[in-house]
């Protein structure tokens, strides 16, 4: 596979493994207290503090990164020279990818600018295999006279974490009117309307139960034909035909086919890669929409939001109620109110002032009952709640490698809990037992965890302590515990089976 080579792609791959781990803080709440997250700050840094917590979690990811068209937007800068483009794309793309579930998907908006070498680089990040498709969306409808071409699309770039899994819990669309009225009712059938499909198959993987002639109610008879085969064996057409689920027609003689009641039809339509303006929206009627939701509270507008119903239709497709959404590139807010509309749960990173100007405003919106966007479709009115977080100046990690001394037990559990295991922490760290992972069960002595509130204090694994973790917390196969120090033999640790880490060297060195 042919891989994409910029200047100082070295370092850009390295950055991805040397992120500084800050935690989160909480700055406020909004509407009824949620998992819902809008975070402020470098999507980085913001990336990298999720991941002990949400790796592996994430259901759908969607980004509108800054396309590198050399032109000035207010909102951020949009003038990266190519290669800082791709240094910068490079290691969120790495960090968004550990935190997609196994059935998960990422979608990334992108122009003509840098499509190539985005395709080439999800190529390399998340493997060419993992390549679902490209969409093209029609992101206006009025012609450009000023250029040599009227630019009228923008891609959606679709990958997945396992394109066989992803195939079979994705969503159709909903069925669109134009589709619904093909469906009629000729024969008053009381299962109601239905449409009627071929009734044969190709012949080359048929068996010779699918070869015979079909009697109509009328007495012709029918053969399938050259090539073909029926698509039912002779008893199961024999049944369909007594169940009035085999239509000749009105008078009765015509060629058999096989009825499809509305009422039993899938969800909809398999989707497919172009999507039209006026199924989805345009940049336009977003920027309208967002102009009637900051009315009066902001006057600097995004030049291009995305419109709800765009995002809506791929998070019908990627998602079910209650998962997780993640944009990384939040802008105006556009994802997580949707998501929020939606009744999925989500995440929004974005680093300028305006997550505080315009996403919190437009959640609050959301969270009132703003009937702007997709709300009507999906009956929304109301309620829900997300919490504003930020980024503590300073990592865990300090440079003489000490742990900041103010971090409690939980933040470096699920960090300790990631670095060993590859997956977030699902469940609370509350006590020395962090979890079980392929049969190795993980302890942490820390801040005063066993009781003990001195800051020294049940951080040593003693011969007394590992007895008692041992019988409050009991484990037979291998165990890995850190602490601050220890004074057990390694004869004894061997009889345990027990390995010991040390806090902080051996988290800060790997």
């Amino acid at each position: 596979m042919p891989f994409l080579d910029w200047v100082n792609k070295n370092q850009a791959r390295a950055s991805s493994t040397q992120v500084p781990y800050h935690l989160l803080q909480k700055e406020a709440e909004y509407g009824a207290p949620s998992e819902n997250m809008v975070i402020q700050g470098d999507n980085l840094l913001a990336l990298r503090a999720l991941m002990p917590l949400y790796s592996g979690r994430v259901k759908c990811i969607y980004i509108d990164p800054p396309y590198n068209t050399q032109s000035a937007f207010e909102h951020y800068d949009d003038r990266l020279e190519h290669s800082q483009w791709l240094s910068m794309m490079y290691p969120r793309l790495v960090l968004l990818r550990d935190l997609l579930a196994e059935d998960g998907s990422i979608w990334i908006s992108i122009d003509d600018k840098e499509m190539a070498y985005l395709k080439v680089l999800m190529d390399e990040v998340f493997g060419r295999k993992n390549f679902i498709t490209s969409i093209a969306w029609q992101q206006r409808t009025t012609r450009e006279n000023r250029k040599v071409f009227s630019s009228n699309h923008e891609y959606i770039l679709l990958y997945a974490k396992n394109p066989t899994i992803f195939s079979m819990v994705r969503n159709d669309l909903h069925l669109t009117n134009d589709v619904k009225e093909r469906y009629k009712n000729p024969d008053n059938d009381p299962r109601g309307p239905w449409q009627s499909v071929s009734a044969n198959a190709q012949a080359g993987h048929a068996t010779p139960s699918q070869f015979y002639s079909l009697v109509s109610p009328s007495g012709k008879i029918h053969t399938p034909p050259d090539g073909r085969c029926w698509l039912y064996t002779e008893d199961v057409m024999k049944r369909a035909i007594q169940d009035n689920r085999i239509w000749f027609g009105k008078n009765g003689s015509g060629v058999p086919r096989v009825k499809k009641f509305l009422n039993e039809a899938k969800m909809g339509l398999t989707p497919d890669t172009l999507w039209l303006a006026q199924d989805v929206g345009t940049n336009d009627f977003a920027k309208k929409h967002v102009i009637s939701i900051f009315n009066g509270i902001n006057r600097d507008i995004f030049d291009t939001p995305k419109p709800e119903s765009l995002i809506e239709r791929i998070v019908h497709i990627a998602t079910n109620k209650n998962d997780l959404v993640l944009d990384s590139f939040l802008g105006s807010g556009t994802t997580a109110a949707v998501a929020h509309k939606m009744g999925r749960r989500y995440i929004g990173i974005e680093m300028g002032e305006h997550a505080k100007t315009h996403c919190i405003p437009r959640l609050q919106k959301v969270i009132e009952g703003e009937q702007g966007g997709i709300s009507q479709s999906v009956e929304w009115q109301g309620g829900g709640g997300f919490g504003f977080y930020t980024l503590h100046p300073e990592p865990v990690f300090q440079a003489n490698g000490q742990i900041r001394p103010d971090i409690k037990f939980e933040p470096l559990a699920a960090y300790i809990w990631h670095m060993e295991t590859g997956v977030g922490s699902s469940q609370s760290m509350d006590s020395p037992l962090l979890g079980v992972h392929n049969g190795i069960a993980y302890y942490l002595l820390y801040n005063g965890i066993l009781g003990d509130r001195r800051s020294q204090g049940g951080n040593v694994l003693t011969r007394p302590i590992l007895a008692w973790l041992q019988a409050e917390y009991p484990h037979d196969g291998p165990k890995v515990i850190y602490g601050e120090s220890i004074r057990i033999g390694e004869e004894r640790l061997a009889q345990a089976n027990v390995t010991f880490k040390q806090i902080p060297y051996d988290v800060v060195l790997r």
